[in-house]
């Protein structure tokens, strides 16, 4: 499908070692002064989910795969980035190009590893970033509304709705409101989404901390919890350093044996994959077989035919109905068979909207 999480923060706040963790590789130079990583790396990394083992146990199948999430680990920010400070220009054509954003804040101590600013405040932090991606979309909306103002003089209809939203979204902009505020109805989105409002992206923070708050956070996390509350927006607490060791274990059972000593219950990072997903508004539906059980994303509210577009165009096209079997009830029923002998698959049709977790096997015909 193509989603990805851009993750950007400060400088020094363990952006790239987050990067290295979520890959398990040493893709991005996590090293102790700014702007080390240049180019974007990215990273494509597998969505934790128990629900595609039992499926696959039950059906036997010979090769699970997992549904993917890409991840890009975008340079450090800094203030002056929208006038082109610390290579600033180049960043936000980059976080540009993501669909949603992970803000890293750093929210520990450690005299060993230098803030740009010289002191550790992630509130600061965070509206520094806000306010340079905020001037970055005041100019590039100023730019839009000018080429527009010709364009509406003719009364098109969309071209019209099209400034309006411009309009509106150019006030919460003066205000100091990040574009993803704004009210829009459901015909007024596709309008908005060509805009390329970077303060228009869903974001997620993630709190970075040392080893002793991993599992339960510190003032400062809860500071940026209230702060996320306050924006509608969810917060995710970490130590990046501890999930990157944890990503270089061998073993599931060496890594639960680590995340049981230091009293964790799962690693950090699989709350960053699972709420990047849903960041996005993704789903997963699931497909199961003796050769393999895969799980495939889907956005939220998707119909049947373009669930079955995501494994192939020719399944979209062809479309002629959807075998549909509720997770729970495929678990329940142990399989396919004990589905249809129990009358829990279902026959659905075109206007069938998918839900998360169906397990669907595909009629089609081309």
């Amino acid at each position: 499908m193509g989603f990805n999480c851009g993750i950007v923060g400060m400088p020094n706040v363990g952006k790239s070692t987050l990067f290295n963790a979520l890959t398990a590789t040493a893709a991005a130079q996590a090293a102790n002064f700014p702007f080390c990583t240049i180019e974007p790396n990215v990273g494509r990394v597998a969505l934790p989910d128990a629900r595609l083992d039992q499926i696959a146990k039950i059906a036997g199948s010979a090769q699970i795969v997992p549904t993917q999430l890409e991840f890009v680990d975008i340079a450090g920010l800094v203030k002056g980035a929208s006038q082109g400070e610390g290579l600033g220009n180049q960043f936000l054509a980059n976080i540009r190009e993501t669909h949603a954003v992970i803000h890293v804040l750093r929210c520990f101590e450690d005299d060993d590893i230098h803030h740009v600013d010289g002191s550790v405040d992630p509130i600061r932090d965070a509206e520094v970033i806000e306010t340079e991606l905020l001037l970055a979309d005041l100019e590039s909306i100023d730019k839009q509304i000018e080429n527009i103002a010709r364009k509406a003089r003719g009364g098109d209809k969309d071209i019209v709705a099209q400034q309006e939203v411009m309009k509106r979204v150019k006030v919460l902009l003066d205000e100091g409101k990040p574009a993803r505020s704004v009210d829009l109805t459901h015909d007024e989105i596709p309008f908005f989404k060509t805009l390329g409002m970077l303060t228009g992206k869903p974001i997620l923070y993630v709190c970075n901390v040392s080893e002793d708050d991993a599992a339960t956070g510190n003032d400062l996390t809860a500071k940026v919890e209230a702060m996320a509350a306050q924006q509608g927006a969810q917060s995710v607490t970490i130590c990046a350093s501890i999930e990157s060791e944890i990503a270089q274990l061998d073993s599931a059972e060496e890594r639960a044996e680590f995340l049981e000593t230091i009293g964790l219950e799962e690693p950090g990072l699989n709350k960053i994959i699972r709420a990047g997903f849903n960041l996005l508004g993704l789903q997963t539906y699931f497909t199961a077989g003796p050769k393999e059980a895969r799980a495939w994303t889907v956005r939220t509210g998707a119909k049947a035919p373009e669930a079955a577009g995501e494994i192939h165009t020719d399944f979209e096209k062809g479309f002629i109905k959807a075998e549909v079997i509720g997770f729970d009830d495929f678990i329940a029923a142990k399989g396919e068979q004990g589905a249809k002998d129990t009358g829990k698959m279902r026959m659905e049709g075109k206007e069938y909207v998918v839900k998360d977790g169906d397990v669907i096997l595909f009629k089609f015909n081309v």
